[in-house]
């Protein structure tokens, strides 16, 4: 993956952009990311259909349940 770096002198007003590979380390911390991220979005959609299940076998909706929390 190409890294876009750009880089502005606040005295001559220049910018400079770079375009480079990535490094190894950052390769393993991007796909690490990626990794946690839809590890992250699977707990997320199982604990929303988790909920959905319990307040339809309640027979109450998502309202009438935080209602019941306060």
């Amino acid at each position: 993956m190409k890294i876009t770096e750009k880089e502005f002198n606040a005295l001559t007003g220049e910018t400079t952009i770079t375009e480079r590979d990535e490094t190894a380390a950052e390769k393993k911390a991007r796909e690490k990311a990626q990794a946690d991220l839809i590890a992250e979005q699977a707990i997320a959609e199982a604990k929303a259909t988790a909920k959905a299940a319990l307040l339809s076998k309640l027979g109450i909706t998502a309202e009438e349940a935080a209602l019941l929390l306060f």
